[in-house]
């Protein structure tokens, strides 16, 4: 098993786009998940904070709804925050959840659009250009980096 932290804006679509565009990019993130059966998938986005985790899984197939198995904790909530990732915060909740739910030892990644939430040079960090979401290309760079982390 592995974990990807998925954020939504700038990765499932554009940052910024218009509401009738929100999720065009799923199907591209869905395809490649389908080639990594190994991964399972944790919500970073702030949509988190706003609806229950139920609610985000129904936005995705079936097949990938049913490996969405937790969302990250909010910062503000997080308690014994290493030093190091003080500052990063998207880096901190996904080191609390796995901490929470004993699965540190697990390979992850981040794919997020927003470098600044992660320490730099993070190896963990999938970096996506938020004017265009995750694109076939980028996919393709994805299931090649999950490849090499297992």
């Amino acid at each position: 098993m592995a974990i990807l932290f998925l954020d939504f804006d700038g990765v499932l679509h554009p940052e910024h786009c218009h509401e009738s565009k929100h999720f065009c990019c799923l199907p591209v993130l869905e395809d490649a998940l389908r080639k990594m059966p190994e991964w399972q998938v944790v919500i970073t986005s702030t949509w988190r904070l706003q609806k229950p985790l139920d609610q985000l899984r129904e936005r995705f197939s079936t097949d990938i709804a049913a490996r969405v198995i937790g969302d990250t904790p909010r910062f503000n909530t997080l308690v014994d925050v290493p030093s190091t990732l003080v500052s990063y915060e998207r880096e901190a909740e996904c080191h609390a959840w796995l901490k929470a739910n004993d699965l540190s030892y697990l390979p992850w990644l981040a794919l997020d659009d927003r470098s600044w939430l992660f320490r730099p040079f993070c190896k963990s960090l999938f970096l996506v250009d938020g004017k265009t979401g995750l694109t076939a290309t980028a996919a393709e760079r994805l299931n090649e980096k999950v490849r090499q982390l297992l």
